[in-house]
């Protein structure tokens, strides 16, 4: 890991949207201020604002603040103004230098709309994260380019992370030949789930597992692994079958053209509830060798980012109630977010293990706990 950046280093070349000798204000202070204010519970640039005015004394020990706090309008229009893919890139840059991302993680690359960005005459944005599970860090996002999806934004992504040596998991519109092909060529594996938007694949594979467990895998070479978990009454199985036989794949049609491709995989969840009982079944692709245990727990972690990730973004952060709509505020109000998350996830617990939430209400209390969760910036 890099000597990690304070937080001039990481927004110094970050352009100042505004009109040079028109401004009150620092972009260095707007941001820091920002930052502060989103990791203490506020949601809005009022919220800002308040948190600002409070704690004006306290932040005068780090900020120049020339003429005070800005106003919450301050706030919105230099937010909404802010170049969001430059934002974005700063954000990156600090996160790769700051966190040690140890090779073998899952990094599972999602997509979120935000609600509260919706606006008069303006869609919501929707914006690809990428979220290393074991590190428990979001390492970088791509807002989605209006009438496009995630397809064209997940290459960008790519392009700006550092993922050597890891497992990346994408949902089945991610299964990609050419991301596929990224993935190798930036020196990390893949686990992708295949559907029907890869011609006939799918169903190929679906047809070649048919047939092993007919004959119950005696003429394929074949890997198992099989979890149980309890919760609450409710009991899951996973198990995973994986072949890395070349007669199977000489019988699947579209096999070629997909970078390293070693394995083929089977996953079937079966959820128990009382009398109730659900199964469901997926099949994948993956450059890993065939190593059932390995892919069915990448699998698992990409299925994780919903509590880990989004949840969090809308459960503790709000977003989804957030009205931040204007031209880029929204999109640079998600990477304020993800950076007061990885801030939060990684400062280490008091006396008492503290939730996310009850962090955000600590660090809003307590001056010196806010310090704390700073000092990783």
């Amino acid at each position: 890991m890099t000597t990690p950046m304070s937080i001039g280093e990481t927004f110094a070349d970050l352009e100042d949207p505004r009109v040079e000798g028109r401004t009150a204000h620092k972009l260095q202070d707007i941001i820091v201020i920002a930052i502060c204010a989103i990791i203490c519970g506020a949601d809005g640039w009022a919220a800002v604002e308040i948190f600002g005015e409070t704690r004006e004394k306290w932040l005068r020990q780090f900020l120049e603040l020339p003429n005070g706090i800005p106003s919450h309008d301050t706030f919105g229009r230099v937010f909404g103004q802010l170049d969001a893919e430059g934002f974005q890139r700063c954000f990156n840059r600090w996160v790769k230098t700051t966190f040690t991302i140890t090779e073998g993680q899952v990094i599972a690359i999602d997509g979120k709309t935000v609600r509260g960005s919706k606006g008069i005459g303006k869609e919501a944005i929707h914006m690809v994260s990428a979220w290393a599970q074991n590190a428990r860090l979001v390492l970088g996002q791509v807002k989605t380019a209006e009438k496009s999806n995630e397809i064209t934004a997940i290459p960008d992504l790519l392009a700006q992370l550092y993922i050597k040596g890891c497992i990346v998991t994408i949902d089945a519109m991610g299964c990609q030949k050419s991301i596929v092909a990224q993935i190798i060529e930036r020196g990390a594996d893949y686990v992708l789930p295949v559907k029907g938007n890869q011609g006939n694949l799918a169903q190929d594979i679906a047809d070649w597992f048919d047939y092993a467990q007919q004959t119950d895998f005696a003429t394929v070479n074949h890997d198992y692994a099989k979890t149980i978990n309890k919760d609450l009454g409710r009991i899951e199985v996973r198990e995973c079958w994986t072949i890395d036989d070349p007669q199977a794949f000489d019988y699947i049609r579209h096999f070629e053209g997909w970078e390293n491709l070693q394995t083929i995989a089977l996953i079937r969840r079966e959820q128990r509830v009382g009398e109730k009982v659900s199964v469901d079944t997926q099949y994948y692709i993956s450059s890993l060798a065939s190593n059932a245990a390995l892919i069915l727990s990448a699998a698992r972690h990409h299925w994780a980012v919903e509590n880990n990730l989004h949840w969090v973004l809308d459960v503790v952060f709000h977003e989804d109630h957030a009205q931040n709509w204007k031209d880029n505020s929204a999109a640079n109000m998600t990477v304020l977010r993800h950076i007061a998350l990885n801030l939060l996830k990684h400062t280490p617990h008091t006396k008492k293990k503290l939730s996310l939430k009850n962090k955000r209400m600590k660090a809003a209390l307590e001056p010196d706990y806010l310090l704390q969760v700073l000092q990783q910036i």
